[in-house]
């Protein structure tokens, strides 16, 4: 091997490679889709919460969207450091509960 094909295969190295994509999406534009889609449901569960103390104020209303508001929180949290799909499979999972007790338990 020449001089010239040993620097042509230094600069084709992995590290060198555009990030992978997954799903049209680089990592770190998944992590910003998530965190940015948490912060608009984490204002939406807010503005909610707002909406059902000033029509009937109980302690369960303030447990379900302040857990919903905590969960909105983490998942932020979760995306910000990487775990992206952990983040979406518990935020959806916990928005649907938080409607779901909204729903049949909220009186």
């Amino acid at each position: 091997m020449s001089a010239s094909d040993q620097e042509q295969t230094v600069t084709d190295s992995p590290s060198q490679q555009q990030p992978t994509r997954i799903g049209g999406l680089t990592p770190r534009q998944a992590r910003r889709v998530r965190i940015a889609a948490a912060s608009v449901l984490m204002v939406a569960v807010a503005a909610v919460l707002a909406v059902r103390l000033a029509s009937r104020s109980s302690v369960l209303v303030v447990g379900v969207y302040g857990l919903a508001l905590i969960l909105c929180g983490g998942v932020i949290e979760l995306s910000r450091r990487g775990r992206t799909r952990l983040g979406t499979w518990l935020l959806v999972a916990g928005l649907a509960a938080a409607v779901a007790a909204d729903a049949f338990l909220i009186p």
